[in-house]
């Protein structure tokens, strides 16, 4: 099979293997330290820290629904679209495992540990980050050629489809439960610090507009795939 972005890829498993992730999340954490945040240089003031994990939320849903349209058409016996599953994967790894998840990590779980609210709620969170990260692991290493052979598909399908089902509950989770409770041990001050930290470390490590570039990064996946007109799935009237 031709390799296709192999170097790439070996490079990011390299860094996962060697505690990249670990490392980013050591270096987010170190950003609270300061008794308060000097004003971002953005123009617009920052989403509360909140919603801004809910709006990098509705990136992973939608590489979700990549993921379960790929799986759709292996089921009916079409060819793999591995390229749209390693586009996803990437996303995956880089935006929300790596920065999302490292965000929740380092901010997020540790002060609700410290208010001692949603204890066993968090470790359950932290153990599926920790499996996620594995099944991305091999959806880029399977998906990494041009082609898949009958195995290949099998395997990336089989991690797909538990990536899907353990994440769906888990952001519906922090969305509802999670986040209100970790906004609600806040005072509107922290809040407002932690936001600007939030945005200028997306800033500081994608660049300006990350959450727009990445949603457009996603749009193009959704766009081969053929998925990205939403009114394609507005069901037909039912008639009596």
């Amino acid at each position: 099979m031709e390799a296709r972005n192999s170097s790439r890829s070996m490079s990011r498993r390299g860094l996962f293997a060697a505690g990249g992730v670990s490392l980013a999340i050591s270096a987010l954490s170190a950003a609270t330290v300061t008794p308060a945040a000097e004003a971002s240089s953005t123009s617009a003031p920052p989403d509360p820290p909140d919603v801004d994990l809910m709006q990098e939320h509705g990136v992973l849903k939608r590489v979700l629904l990549i993921y379960q349209e790929c799986i759709r058409r292996q089921s009916i016996g079409q060819e793999l679209p591995v390229s749209a599953v390693h586009d996803g994967a990437e996303i995956i790894h880089d935006f929300i495992e790596g920065f999302h998840e490292a965000l929740e990590e380092g901010f997020v779980f540790p002060k609700l540990r410290s208010a001692g609210k949603l204890v066993g709620t968090v470790d359950t969170l932290l153990l599926q980050h920790a499996r996620g990260r594995q099944l991305t692991q091999l959806i880029l290493a399977e998906s990494a050629a041009q082609t898949a052979t009958v195995n290949d598909s099998a395997q990336i399908v089989g991690a797909m489809t538990a990536f899907v089902r353990m994440y769906q509950p888990h952001e519906a989770r922090e969305d509802t439960v999670v986040f209100p409770t970790f906004r609600s041990i806040l005072t509107s001050e922290q809040l407002s610090h932690l936001g600007t930290n939030f945005a200028d470390l997306q800033r500081e490590q994608f660049g300006p507009n990350a959450l727009n570039q990445t949603v457009a990064k996603v749009a193009a996946i959704e766009e081969t795939l053929g998925i990205y007109d939403l009114s394609q799935f507005t069901p037909e009237p039912i008639t009596q």
